[in-house]
């Protein structure tokens, strides 16, 4: 680190911090974004397999496609937008799982939402509470919930779920969603492995305590993850209670993903779907020849991938090959090997994948982004109420946590 000085420190490099920076550069705004880790992007990471396909550890779907800002970002870098219809949208193999079964557990996840919506304007529950007791599907539908929440519905708030804001139009950077978000960072001032241990706001100008010295500033933006924020009390000095206590009420829930080369892929149609089983909750999602590529993408959320993770990483492998061998034959096992996992509970920088809201819990993502004596502001998808656990959450954040220092400068 060079820079010990800056107008306005950005606190994490994800798709918020990137997206603060670039609005205050635009503005003609000294600032500096300081990153714990090795790289830009965050929860956003794509990685090569040694075949030079781009694999999305983080996240990997442009949701709300449509109104997704990293879409046009994408495009000025010269990166390729995939637009063929995501997995979930068209019918899963019939392994274990008929034509009407899911047409039963269509219809079936159709009435939760709907539930939830209606349940929405009233006292803040647990989604799980519109679930019909003994429910055929409530297991299933309990799964594709930890998919979309990271966590169990008994810990989701029905209001925060409801308040989730999708179009319906999804499509993926072939590159890698990783690829684009970091690339979008290119030309900023940032300071890399430079973990803040402190902001201290008791004088006139802000002191950042960094592994690498401290750093002044007039203005902090902090985009760290909910859970990050949740388990560091101390971050600032003089303390923010009702930060830590707005954090906590937003965990970060578990969405990993397990990549596995495919032999004789051709015999699968490219974007096809199936999960693990159709009667247990603690199951995987596969997505098959993504891209039409010789690769399988596992998805495990919630306590299931908490559990693998603390078995360790092979642990997500011989799941998945007893789920398949399940569905397909022994012989299946042949034909999949693993190819890259990230555990992201047990990342320090990130502690989870994406926040959810604890039942009651829905107005804390207001309390989350609110800011602070005009000098500290906050961003981060957890502070998204309409476009949470996404990275165009992200982005809107973090250049509304911009124009919020911008202006506040421009009051002085």
């Amino acid at each position: 680190m060079t820079q010990s000085n800056t107008e306005v420190a950005i606190i994490g490099g994800g798709a918020a911090g990137i997206a603060a920076a670039r609005r205050l550069r635009a503005a003609n705004i000294d600032c500096l974004v300081i990153e714990a880790r090795t790289r830009l992007g965050g929860r956003a990471w794509t990685v090569d397999d040694a075949s030079g396909f781009g694999l999305d550890l983080g996240c990997g779907w442009l949701h709300s496609a449509n109104r997704n800002p990293w879409v046009a970002i994408a495009q000025a870098h010269g990166f390729i937008i995939d637009k063929a219809p995501p997995p979930w949208r068209k019918p899963a193999l019939q392994k274990g799982f008929s034509l009407a079964e899911q047409h039963e557990f269509s219809a079936a996840m159709d009435k939760f939402y709907d539930d939830v919506d209606a349940v929405a304007i009233g006292p803040d529950v647990a989604a799980a509470s519109v679930l019909e007791p003994g429910g055929r599907w409530n297991d299933l539908i309990i799964a594709v919930g930890t998919y979309i929440s990271g966590a169990e519905l008994t810990r989701v708030s029905a209001r925060d779920f409801a308040n989730y804001q999708d179009t319906g139009v999804n499509w993926r950077v072939v590159e890698g969603y990783g690829t684009a978000i970091a690339a979008s960072g290119g030309g900023l001032s940032v300071a890399l492995e430079c973990p803040v241990r402190r902001i201290d706001h008791s004088g006139k100008r802000l002191k950042i305590e960094t592994a690498k010295g401290d750093i002044t500033a007039d203005q902090a933006i902090v985009t760290l993850p909910s859970a990050v924020l949740a388990d560091m009390e101390h971050l600032f000095a003089p303390t923010l209670p009702e930060k830590t206590t707005a954090a906590r009420s937003l965990p970060l829930g578990l969405a990993d993903k397990l990549f596995m080369s495919l032999a004789d892929a051709e015999e699968f149609e490219p974007g096809s779907r199936l999960f693990g089983a159709s009667n247990r909750s603690a199951i995987a999602s596969y997505h098959l020849r993504p891209f039409g590529r010789p690769l399988i993408e596992a998805y495990f959320g919630g306590s299931h991938a908490a559990a693998l993770e603390a078995e360790g990483e092979a642990a997500f492998f011989e799941s998945a090959v007893a789920e398949l061998t399940a569905l397909f034959g022994g012989d299946f096992a042949h034909r999949v090997k693993p190819v890259r996992i990230h555990p992201w509970g047990i990342d320090p920088f990130a502690r989870g994948s994406y926040s959810y809201a604890l039942p009651g819990k829905a107005d804390c993502r207001a309390a989350l982004a609110a800011p602070v004596d005009d000098r500290l502001f906050f961003a981060g998808e957890a502070c998204s109420k309409y476009d949470f656990s996404t990275a165009h959450g992200g982005w809107f954040t973090g250049t509304a946590a911009a124009d919020q220092a911008i202006a506040a400068r421009a009051d002085k």
